[in-house]
């Protein structure tokens, strides 16, 4: 079974991404909790700065704010970042209700 959304890779660059500052804790298979530091964000996945010695495609379960539990699994990494693909693609209503908590600031939602 393979696994992840499988959007092409023109799908995941239509999702606006949305700059956020979002500790969270990553449950990892091996590690087991992990602290993930979210830069941005979008319906398909999200980006982690700092990001652990993790290997493409391993996976991990975060809690997202309106969201819940969400698994992802690791699509890029460069140094310092990581990009992860979410299992499956948020919601848009609930997507934008955590981009509001998120970001109080209307500008940096896009909105002004």
């Amino acid at each position: 079974m393979s696994g992840g959304a499988q959007l092409s890779v023109t799908d995941l660059r239509r999702a606006t991404r949305h700059p956020v500052d979002l500790p969270v804790i990553g449950e990892h298979r091996r590690l087991g909790d992990i602290m993930l530091n979210i830069a941005n964000v979008s319906t398909t996945g999200f980006l982690v700065v700092q990001a652990p010695d993790l290997g493409r495609g391993e996976r991990v379960t975060v809690r997202l704010p309106q969201i819940g539990r969400i698994e992802a699994f690791l699509v890029w990494t460069d140094g310092a970042r990581a990009g992860f693909q979410f299992e499956r693609i948020i919601r848009q209503d609930d997507f934008t209700k955590m981009i509001r908590q998120l970001q109080p600031n209307a500008r940096l939602r896009g909105k002004g």
